[in-house]
């Protein structure tokens, strides 16, 4: 796991994030997704100051491997000095080894969010569930973490003040915001009593923000105006002018939608807003479609 010494903010990992919320459900089903419910809470994974560190550590530890469902794994806590925060040894159990930066020794709050990023590798690890490339199978790791219950601790572990700031994994704050909200909107849950660090808790809600719009675009009932009528001019050119669905794709990232020419006519293309696999659906006007991944119902005018 990686300690940023400069705090990067905005939404620079995003496509990978959406991609990582698609692996996820099609690994380990929406069934499987929702079993992770509820999130790991805070009195679960506490760390005062006067607990024995190496107890507390194991303490913490054994929470986030029995919420995130590996009953057959034993963490072996341990701390020495080393430039990244925390690392872990993947090996075929039964026992794994985790090692903390010495400098949660002191700063023991923030020892539950470098264990359950760790403890997400093991997971994934016995999934066989991996993106190609360090830094996106980092990506993978921070938001399967929080997309199942136990990285909030990660972000509310970011606190950045005028001299000096801190954040753990490879997400942005928001970003990591945005992912958990996309958890709570799918799994009818608040976070925000959770968050111990205002700035958290500030970047929840900007990712928040993100989270909604990916609902209201069209062409889901729920998009707003100047979405709508981009849309049906898009759509008018489309049917004046069939070409490949990229060439009428009004924004150049996942999140857009595409016209393309079917066997029945003309058809839209958009991510599900929920698990972000794309969805096919006649242009018919207004059509109930069904996420064939995560089974989310959509309301579409298209």
């Amino acid at each position: 796991m990686a300690k940023d010494s400069e705090v990067v903010h905005g939404y620079p990992h995003l496509d990978t994030v959406r991609a990582a919320i698609t692996a996820l459900y099609k690994r380990i089903s929406p069934d499987g997704v929702h079993s992770y419910a509820p999130s790991v809470l805070p009195a679960d994974v506490a760390f005062a100051d006067q607990d024995d560190l190496h107890l507390g550590a194991q303490r913490v530890a054994h929470a986030l491997v029995q919420h995130l469902r590996l009953p057959d794994a034993r963490m072996v806590v341990s701390f020495r000095e080393m430039h990244h925060a925390a690392s872990v040894e993947l090996v075929g159990g039964p026992e794994y080894f985790i090692e903390l930066n010495d400098r949660f020794r002191t700063h023991r709050r923030d020892i539950g969010a470098a264990l359950a990023h760790e403890i997400m590798h093991v997971l994934l690890h016995r999934l066989d569930l991996a993106f190609p490339g360090t830094r996106d199978n980092e990506i993978l790791t921070d938001t399967a973490t929080t997309y199942l219950g136990a990285g909030w601790l990660l972000l509310d572990a970011f606190r950045e003040d005028g001299v000096s700031s801190q954040k753990l994994g490879y997400l942005t704050p928001e970003e990591f915001g945005y992912v958990l909200a996309k958890r709570a909107i799918a799994f009818g849950e608040d976070p925000s009593p959770w968050f111990t660090s205002p700035q958290g808790y500030t970047a929840y809600t900007k990712g928040r923000a993100m989270a909604l719009r990916d609902a209201q675009q069209p062409p889901l009932t729920t998009a707003g105006w100047t979405g709508r009528h981009r849309y049906a001019k898009e759509r008018r050119l489309a049917r004046e002018h069939p070409e490949p669905a990229a060439a009428h794709s009004p924004e150049a990232e996942s999140s857009a939608y595409a016209f393309e020419q079917g066997p029945d006519g003309l058809r839209v293309s958009f991510p599900c807003p929920t698990c972000h696999q794309r969805i096919r659906v006649p242009v018919r006007g207004r059509v109930r479609a069904r996420c064939g991944l995560c089974r989310t119902i959509l309301e579409c005018d298209t």
